[in-house]
């Protein structure tokens, strides 16, 4: 197995990570240990239970951990919606990381459903 390091879904993840730190560092300040903080541990979750994932020993253990991920990549979904429309994201800003999260989910459910194949065959 490569290094988590070589996925690019583990890059994308890094990458949407940087933007939406530099994104919430504008949300209000009364909002740090509420939903900044929240939706910055549910986008860190990401590549972090992939990397957590490629260092177990076993594929099984891979899988529950990329459905860490998908499932962080859920929650984030909808705290971006929440932002959205209480006014703490512009249009724009919710689009770049709505269209980055959505590219995420997508690559983990493909990785998902390969290494499912891999552990049944």
């Amino acid at each position: 197995m490569s290094s988590h390091k070589s996925l690019l879904v583990w890059n994308r993840s890094i990458a949407m990570v940087k933007s939406l730190y530099l994104i919430t560092q504008n949300f209000p300040s009364c909002e740090l240990y509420g939903i900044t903080s929240q939706m910055r541990r549910a986008a860190i979750s990401i590549p972090s239970n992939i990397a957590e994932g490629y260092a177990r020993a076993h594929d099984k253990e891979l899988l529950h951990f990329l459905y860490i991920s998908l499932g962080s990549a859920s929650e984030l979904e909808t705290q971006l919606i929440i932002c959205k429309d209480i006014g703490y994201l512009t249009e724009e800003q919710y689009v770049e990381l709505e269209i980055m999260n959505s590219e995420i989910m997508k690559m983990l459910t493909s990785l998902i459903n390969n290494k499912k194949k891999t552990i049944t065959s």
